[in-house]
């Protein structure tokens, strides 16, 4: 399927309009359609609201094409929904404090937890988005990589850094699950364990320059700076995230109850990061 649009749900509120503004500009950076979707529970309501925001746009981006759609049920149910057919769908939150109106809730991390393509969510708090980094100044594209899941947000973080012009930061926090090594401090250096560990951290270094080297042979415009993170990937992220212009995670997605939800990076960066953050479905 060929994805040729930009999604943004509204309500009304002021961090909607945050969104509105950054989904625009995406869908401009695609030379694609933008789609302005309202979830009401009756759709007189959505009539002003979604003029409102046609009229916004069409300011700042005359030649933009836009789309505007109301659609009666929840925001997660609607914009799940729209998402099968975008080629990104933008949100507006608050952070700490949830989205407001008709987004109000948890509806980011519910939201991110179902849909279908990349999502881009955008807090009240933002910079604006200035399209390409200036002459001299230091933004990217930040990527946080787990493992081979990611290979999607991989992708579409190559993507985003040639879309920008910008360079790409690849941060490599490998997933252990394998148990506790030993400590370091507590054995000699030609132990077989402390071997083991010094072999794995080599290996893990490698990672993401193995990995990424065949995406840069199909972006060759964009330069890349890969490390690995050995410790607090959520902490790591975050700093970076003052740097970046958006950062792009993988969604990995843990099924429970009441149904599938976030790890804890996607959480602390959906409610602290300094940038917009772009989640990508490992199915997509």
């Amino acid at each position: 399927m060929t994805l040729h649009h930009v999604t943004v749900g509204v309500d009304g509120s002021l961090v909607a309009v945050r969104a509105l503004d950054r989904a625009a500009d995406e869908a401009v950076r695609r030379h694609t359609e933008l789609r302005v979707v309202y979830a009401v529970p009756d759709d007189d309501e959505a009539g002003p609201i979604l003029a409102s925001a046609a009229a916004r746009v069409a300011v700042r981006h005359p030649a933009l094409r836009v789309v505007t759609k109301a659609v009666q049920g929840s925001a997660v149910m609607v914009l799940t929904d729209e998402s099968r057919c975008a080629a990104l769908t933008v949100v507006g939150t608050r952070g700490f404090g949830g989205v407001t109106g008709a987004l109000f809730g948890s509806v980011s991390l519910r939201l991110a937890a179902h849909v279908h393509g990349p999502l881009m969510v955008v807090r009240e708090d933002h910079p604006c988005d200035t399209g390409t980094a200036p002459p001299g100044e230091r933004q990217a594209v930040l990527l946080g990589l787990r493992g081979d899941a990611d290979a999607r947000a991989a992708v579409y973080a190559f993507e985003e850094a040639e879309r920008r012009g910008v360079w790409l930061w690849a941060l490599h926090a490998p997933d252990h699950r394998y148990g506790t090594p030993e400590l370091p401090w507590l054995v000699s250096a030609s132990s077989p364990g402390r071997q083991r560990l010094a072999q794995r951290d080599r290996a893990e270094a490698a990672v993401p320059r193995f990995s990424l080297s065949r995406l840069q042979e199909r972006y060759p415009g964009v330069s890349v700076d890969a490390r690995t993170v050995r410790s607090g990937p959520s902490h790591a992220l975050l700093e970076a995230t003052r740097e970046a212009a958006v950062v792009v995670i993988g969604a990995h997605r843990r099924t429970g109850h009441p149904g599938p939800h976030l790890g804890p990076v996607a959480h602390t960066l959906l409610h602290r990061s300094h940038c917009p953050v772009v989640l990508v479905p490992p199915g997509r």
